[in-house]
């Protein structure tokens, strides 16, 4: 799969901007904060209907604008796809794909599978159980659309539970039930797919972290849920009422979390900001791969400033990594001329270089 070209208008600072790609390395060029970031968002938002780092919608539209659009064309096969978003204030976002509107954003996800690696992954290690799962949710919902409906079924019966328990006067316990019996069965679901999911990631993610970093360091990664040791419908009741008492349901699969160590110790606690940087590399590079392998189509992969905090041993092993046969369609930014050139000087002449300066892109 391939972006040909993207139209970008009022998104973020990016006022209007028209681009064609190279098939292999495109890269954007810029100070921080002039707009590089955006760029790549937008090209996310293509994939996931929503932005990496906003998720509210109507800040992501230009100050002093009513509206933002993206459009971009992909080769996919043989064919070329146009898909176009549009975002206005106080409104419902409107995704198409060839002038045809979903009549479900969730119909969309998965058809442009796509991998971003930005600084801001560092919160994997370092922020609550919600960023991991979300890193799981993002992986499966790309190619599993079971998983994607077993997920949102589950996300709306939990509010539905959590709003009954936080009623005022005496709840149904057998409106409780009703609830319970959804949770038990979309949350089995969404627990057997994450178990088998990382069982089968773990060994790619270590072989890119070898890659990476060329040490003996093992890195650990282990799924830890409720569901691990008990019954789920069992657990539902038991909590029943502290959940009465506290407001919320108190177990279940949206409390799981990825343990993540090093040499059998936390990564939040002992890894360094270079080991820390090269472990959530290695995590979203094993992603590509793992995409690539099951959807039988090459992701596109967005590389946002991801070589500041590495030493030039990692930066060198990492820009062998993206230039091998098995990575498609890259996107980089960074401020640092030279680490492109390390990876510009081995491409044959296929790429393309762009300037952004206050939202403005050239061509270079």
């Amino acid at each position: 799969m391939i972006l040909e070209k993207l139209s970008v208008v009022n998104y973020k600072n990016i006022e209007q901007a028209e681009l064609s790609f190279s098939p292999k390395i495109n890269c954007f060029l810029g100070n921080n904060g002039m707009g590089k970031t955006n760029l790549l968002d937008a090209i996310y938002y293509l994939s996931f209907c929503k932005s990496h780092n906003n998720s509210v919608d109507s800040q992501n539209i230009m100050h002093g604008t009513d509206f933002a659009v993206v459009q971009g064309w992909y080769q996919i096969n043989t064919k070329v796809e146009e898909f176009f978003c549009s975002i206005r204030r106080n409104q419902k976002k409107q995704f198409k794909k060839n002038k045809k509107e979903y009549e479900r954003l969730s119909d969309h996800i998965g058809l442009l599978p796509l991998v971003m690696v930005s600084p801001s992954d560092i919160s994997l290690i370092n922020a609550g159980s919600e960023e991991r799962r979300r890193f799981m949710d993002m992986v499966l919902s790309q190619f599993d659309r079971e998983y994607l409906h077993a997920l949102i079924h589950y996300n709306k019966a939990l509010q539905q539970r959590n709003a009954l328990l936080k009623s005022d006067g005496r709840i149904d316990d057998m409106l409780l039930d009703l609830w319970d019996e959804q949770i038990v069965a979309e949350g089995k679901i969404i627990y057997t797919k994450r178990s088998e999911f990382i069982t089968e990631f773990i060994p790619t993610f270590q072989k890119y972290y070898d890659l990476i970093c060329l040490s003996n360091e093992k890195v650990q990664l282990a799924y830890t849920s409720d569901l691990n040791c008990d019954d789920f419908a069992l657990l539902l009741r038991q909590k029943r009422e502290k959940d009465k008492i506290i407001g919320h349901t108190s177990v279940g699969i949206h409390k799981d979390d990825l343990d993540m160590q090093m040499d059998g110790y936390s990564m939040k606690r002992v890894g360094s900001q270079g080991q820390n940087k090269t472990y959530v590399i290695a995590l979203k590079f094993a992603q590509f791969s793992f995409l690539k392998q099951v959807n039988q189509t090459t992701p596109i992969l967005l590389l946002d400033d991801i070589f500041d905090k590495l030493d030039s041993l990692r930066v060198e092993q990492i820009v062998k990594l993206v230039l091998d046969k098995d990575f498609g369609q890259i996107f980089i930014t960074d401020t640092n001329r030279e680490h492109l050139a390390d990876i510009l000087s081995n491409t044959h002449g296929d790429y393309h270089i762009y300037e952004v300066n206050k939202g403005k892109v050239t061509n270079k």
